[in-house]
């Protein structure tokens, strides 16, 4: 029997090809090894997105984003947190032994209270307690499908000791084996994506390839890149061009030796460079931005999906949860 894997999608939009190649990429190949579970965090996306229609929109675009980049929903199961209300019983049984100080110590909400401090404002300023118990929900999240591994980023390895932390105390509470304890997966060789600017490519800095972008206004985005000021006939190195580094995650192994060649030959401006680049993106991600398209365009056929993987994944979450009734005596 394979072990289990769960992956949250948190709903943001304007994604782009580093949230392809850092998470996407990556979690959709924990398929072929593990029983993969998929779920869009709407509840803890609600956070911060206050704006209905926003969020609405959102928690399909990202839907529709897994399923067009290869997302398989008769292979795995993938539903909305929000269709899952076993998630929020468990969520209130495990407060019941989360201690307080162990919340006081979540990166995030520190992190809210640092910036409080610095900017003078009363420390708890801004700070709702879904910011403050976000740990408890993520913990149910992966603790209600009995998940033997999640994959996260280095900076997120604290959610994932917290649900441990969680789910031991309850185990030792009762001396048996209620929940399943998790453990991480540490992506350490998710691709970290250039941007235009050279920087790691996000939103916050604004240097963002878009990956549903239409082809006229992508390539209108690469011809943005920034370069050095070296002439035409200047030979270059490839290693040294955000680029050629854009270039080999789209690039077969021969165009990126034909075009390190000519990086190193000279007479190869920016400009041409970029119209390489900007030539094999738009190869790799046509078809997939023609898919999602197409799943946007019918977005009663997307809801249908997310509900069939909302009925898949019920019975496991009741199961769990009838488990920690009997042992704690509410059956």
């Amino acid at each position: 029997m394979k072990k289990i894997s769960l992956t949250g999608i948190k709903p943001t939009g304007d994604l782009h090809i580093g949230n392809y190649f850092g998470a996407i990429k990556p979690a959709l190949e924990l398929a072929k090894e593990y029983d993969a579970r998929y779920f869009i965090a709407d509840y803890h996306a609600l956070n911060t997105m206050k704006n209905p229609a926003e969020l609405n929109f959102t928690i399909r675009q990202v839907a529709a984003c897994w399923l067009a980049s290869g997302l398989d929903p008769e292979k795995v199961i993938f539903y909305r947190q929000s269709s899952i209300p076993e998630v929020f019983e468990l969520t209130t049984m495990l407060m019941a032994f989360t201690s307080k100080g162990l919340m006081n110590r979540a990166h995030a909400y520190k992190a809210a209270v640092q910036e409080n401090n610095e900017k003078g404002d009363d420390t708890d300023a801004g700070i709702n307690m879904g910011l403050f118990t976000y740990p408890v929900l993520m913990a149910a999240d992966i603790i209600i499908f009995d998940s033997d591994v999640v994959p996260v980023g280095k900076d997120q390895v604290q959610h994932i000791e917290m649900a441990q932390d969680i789910a031991q105390s309850i185990n030792a509470n009762y001396k048996q084996q209620v929940l399943k304890v998790p453990q991480a997966v540490v992506q350490e060789n998710a691709a970290v994506v250039p941007g235009l600017d050279g920087r790691k490519m996000s939103k916050s800095y604004g240097n963002v390839i878009p990956l549903f972008a239409p082809e006229k206004a992508l390539r209108k985005t690469i011809m943005r890149i920034v370069t050095n000021s070296q002439p035409v006939e200047e030979p270059k190195d490839p290693q040294d061009s955000q680029i050629f580094q854009l270039y080999k995650l789209f690039a077969q192994a021969d165009e990126q030796d034909a075009l390190a060649g000519r990086y190193r030959a000279g007479g190869m401006g920016w400009g041409e460079a970029k119209e390489e680049l900007f030539r094999v993106i738009n190869r790799s991600l046509s078809p997939i931005r023609e898919r999602y398209d197409a799943i946007m365009a019918d977005i009663p056929a997307l809801d249908k999906i997310l509900e069939q993987g909302a009925q898949k994944a019920r019975p496991i979450a009741a199961a769990t949860v009838k488990r920690f009734r009997k042992a704690a005596g509410i059956d």
